[in-house]
């Protein structure tokens, strides 16, 4: 054996592999050292190209050696978007056994109707956006203003009462329009987040708001949703500076009606209610000032910044005291017709539709936080008029829980159910063009209800599902038809179906100890007020059979499936 067969092998980097010799752990044929190990490599066998040279990081996903892969062209830098196929992957593109659906998003489809479909669908599936987004500088639109914008947006909507589902329709709508279609807008009771990625290989940039007052101006709501409206169009040019200005303007405009004038509308309202369960003009007088001096106690809490809770206990303490103290003069009118109409302007019925609504829908959350809400102010009127029954009963004031109320001439029970309306709409501070037709839409929910109770004899529960139903079927045929929200053609119209009466007999029963009867009575109140929601929600969503939607396979709206009980 020569000097050169006893070196090493060794690669080309000169990296040196020690070979075994002789069969020993040590010594060789001139007598050096050397170490051997059972992994070292039999002598003729070439090392590895990745131990040449500098360690390299390896990975699972490398591609094997000898395996050629065409480069895509247009790709040589090795960037690209989330949506391109990867460089690694040669075969034709998969298509799902349904296929890719196709969605047309034409602007004769109402944006709600166009940002749902959009947002119900998953992110990998939304079609690339169709226009250049608005306001758009050379590096594209500034993400952390359109995202605030969008916040600002939803905030306003939510503290107006709108549903969870419409808020984050309409979030998606501004990020739409700016070119930002990778976001995903999340809406709970009293937060607001959303976030946008980019791409798969971006990082994301999320950003959140706290809703913490609410307030009803369905005149500033019509506002939002011009704006969102005019977003969403692809001829409006509206930058990012005339958006921000437009918010400001809302902020800063003041309510369509003065202070006074809600009082008084709230004084009507409770008027309104009291002839529609048979009371007359004693009645509807003695019900207005009830009704008047509980808001104006209502406004004297909210000043002193106690909660919403004690401002409706304060406010349903009037109307009772003044139905307890005509039972106790022995006048004789309808005293328990009093209370009901004072009852009819607290019943917080705008916040029971929506809650039912976003649990519909699936906004769970929101809608646990929605009617527990309901839930502490309906106690809180409880305990009002709780408080004064049981001084009238221990005072000596015979109370009939057992006494029917009784009804007025259909004529004036239909002229009543419309002026409940009007006030309704006036303390809901709605726009005057839509007050009209909110006032002729509670006309035709209490002519159906009567026509079904009175004259077909049909369960309350099931006349009121029914003219609930067809308030929320023209509401949404309405507001679809000027392109703006709901709330304003329904929450209004809903009023003469608000169960006053039962609300009640079963608080006086409880009064008087009669715990089955007041239970059995507050019942028939949960009853019919769950029926108002559903019924509302029903109408609006077979509204959507007579909507054009947007065309393609997409365009149905797919909603959530639920596993039947697994």
């Amino acid at each position: 054996m020569t000097d050169e067969d006893r070196k090493p092998p060794s690669d080309e980097a000169g990296a040196v592999f020690t070979v075994p010799v002789g069969g020993g752990a040590t010594g060789g044929g001139d007598g050096e050292s050397s170490t051997t190990s059972e992994f070292a490599l039999p002598k003729g066998l070439a090392p590895p190209k990745h131990v040449v040279g500098e360690a390299e990081t390896t990975s699972e996903f490398a591609l094997p050696d000898g395996l050629d892969v065409p480069q895509p062209p247009g790709d040589a830098a090795g960037s690209g978007s989330a949506f391109s196929t990867p460089r690694t992957y040669r075969a034709p593109a998969f298509t799902p056994p349904t296929g890719i659906p196709v969605v047309s998003l034409t602007k004769d489809v109402p944006w709600q109707d166009r940002m749902r479909t959009m947002l119900r669908m998953p992110v990998a599936e939304r079609p690339a956006p169709e226009r250049i987004p608005k306001a758009a500088e050379e590096d594209g639109p500034a993400v952390p203003r359109v995202l605030d914008l969008t916040l600002r947006i939803g905030e306003l909507l939510l503290a107006g009462g709108e549903g969870a589902e419409d808020v984050e329709a309409a979030m998606f709508a501004v990020c739409h329009s700016y070119g930002l279609d990778r976001c995903e807008p999340n809406v709970t009771f009293t937060l607001l987040s959303i976030s946008y990625q980019p791409s798969l290989v971006d990082d994301p940039v999320t950003a959140s708001r706290t809703v913490r007052r609410r307030g009803t101006d369905y005149t500033r709501l019509a506002a939002v949703y011009r704006l969102v409206d005019d977003l969403s169009d692809s001829e409006t040019a509206t930058s990012l500076e005339e958006a921000y200005g437009r918010l400001a303007e809302m902020r800063r405009n003041r309510h369509p009606y003065p202070g006074w004038g809600l009082t008084v509308a709230a004084g009507l309202l409770a008027g309104a209610a009291s002839v529609l369960v048979g009371g007359d003009l004693v009645v509807f007088v003695a019900a207005a000032l009830g009704a008047i001096l509980g808001d104006r106690l209502a406004w004297l809490c909210a000043g002193r910044g106690l909660p919403e809770f004690y401002q409706f206990t304060v406010a349903a303490m009037p109307p009772a005291a003044i139905g307890v103290a005509l039972t106790l003069a022995e006048v004789d009118v309808k005293a328990s017709a009093v209370v009901t109409g004072g009852l009819f302007a607290l019943l917080p019925g705008r916040a029971l539709v929506a809650g039912v609504q976003d649990g519909l829908t699936g906004f769970y959350i929101t809608a646990s936080a929605r009617l527990l809400e309901v839930m502490y102010f309906f106690v809180g009127i409880v305990v009002g008029v709780l408080l004064i029954l049981y001084f009238g009963v221990e005072l000596g004031a015979e109370l009939n829980p057992d006494a029917a109320l009784g009804t007025a001439e259909p004529l004036l029970q239909i002229g009543a159910s419309m002026l409940l309306s009007l006030t309704f709409a006036i303390m809901l501070q709605q726009e005057r063009s839509t007050v009209l037709i909110v006032t002729l839409n509670g006309g035709v929910a209490w002519t159906v209800y009567g026509a079904m109770h009175d004259t077909g004899d049909f369960s309350p529960v099931a006349s009121t599902a029914v003219a609930a139903g067809l308030v929320g079927l023209f509401g949404q045929l309405l507001s679809r038809y000027r392109y703006a929200s709901a709330l304003p053609y329904t929450t209004a119209a809903i009023g003469p179906l608000l169960p006053g009466s039962a609300t009640y007999f079963g608080l006086l029963s409880i009064a008087q100890n009669d715990m089955d009867a007041g239970l059995l009575s507050l019942s028939k109140a949960a009853a019919l007020a769950m029926a108002i929601a559903i019924g509302v929600n029903l109408g609006s969503e077979i509204s959507r059979l007579f909507l054009r939607m947007p065309s393609g396979s997409a365009g149905a709206r797919r909603a959530a499936k639920r596993t039947r009980g697994f």
